[in-house]
């Protein structure tokens, strides 16, 4: 598919309108709660497992691989950005998950991480998936703002392809935030309300990250590989493990495998 077309726009705008995508499939996803109560734990383990496996893939074919290349071909070693910038992107979200208040799927109150609250427990499960959120829209953000410094079609194709992999990502995740909501006591319609609020911030991430690249060009390389770490960060810390509970853990394997597979080939084929 050509995306040429969309050179003409300004990478900010295009940061814009990819990140709204994502939000929207999010919305999407929220919307199963009007069609189911609960979701059975074998199919959100492995949908948890895709989701993991797709930003496993997202991080190296989007983010590291181009921050490589783009650090060699101007001079640098391909290393440096990608090193620096990825421990920096982990570190971030450390940080992050040590201050945000927030409360992981199936765990009890007692074992919200973050500083001491008294919010609710549903306060609490929303953000832990808007935590999620966060480097997956500063992902879509960078990689739209290198098209202000390369404005190459592969650079835009690997961009695009990873705003489809985030948005396939995310439907699960909209799901996995709504219905266990309205297992909470919410109605439907909060319940979605909140699933698709959980996505809000990924257009905030996504324009921010391509304004601070069309800012400060230089830190492109640095920007990718910060990003790649806190995704990393999020699918080792909260998507696996979550996705492993239970007994079924080779579904979340498959599902992890496929994720990958799926994001390995849309970066492929349109980058």
């Amino acid at each position: 598919m050509n995306f040429n077309f969309l050179l003409e726009y300004n990478p900010v705008l295009l940061a814009l309108f990819a990140t709204l995508f994502t939000w929207g499939v999010t919305a999407l996803g929220s919307a199963m709660v009007f069609f189911f109560k609960s979701i059975n734990k074998k199919v959100l383990n492995s949908m948890l497992g895709f989701a993991a496996g797709v930003m496993i893939a997202a991080s190296f074919w989007s983010l590291l691989k181009p921050a490589i290349e783009m650090a060699e071909e101007s001079g640098s070693a391909g290393w440096l950005p990608a090193v620096v910038g990825f421990l920096s992107g982990g570190a971030f979200l450390f940080l992050i998950d040590k201050i945000l208040p927030h409360l992981h799927m199936g765990l009890g109150i007692e074992k919200a991480e973050g500083i001491k609250t008294s919010w609710q427990r549903s306060i609490l499960l929303i953000l832990a998936i808007t935590l999620h959120n966060i480097p997956e829209g500063l992902a879509v953000g960078v990689a739209f703002g290198a098209l202000a410094i390369n404005a190459d079609p592969a650079i835009l194709g690997g961009a695009v392809a990873l705003a489809i992999g985030i948005g396939l990502q995310n439907f699960p995740e909209g799901a996995a935030v709504s219905i266990p909501l309205r297992r909470e006591g919410f109605s439907r319609f909060k319940a979605f309300h909140y699933g698709q609020l959980s996505g809000i911030v990924e257009p905030i991430a996504g324009v921010l990250g391509a304004y601070l690249v069309l800012a400060l060009t230089p830190i492109l390389p640095y920007a990718l590989s910060f990003a790649a770490g806190a995704m990393i960060f999020v699918v080792v810390e909260e998507l696996i493990p979550e996705s492993q509970t239970g007994n079924e853990t080779d579904l979340s394997t498959i599902g992890a495998m496929l994720g990958f597979a799926t994001m390995m080939l849309l970066d492929v084929a349109l980058g």
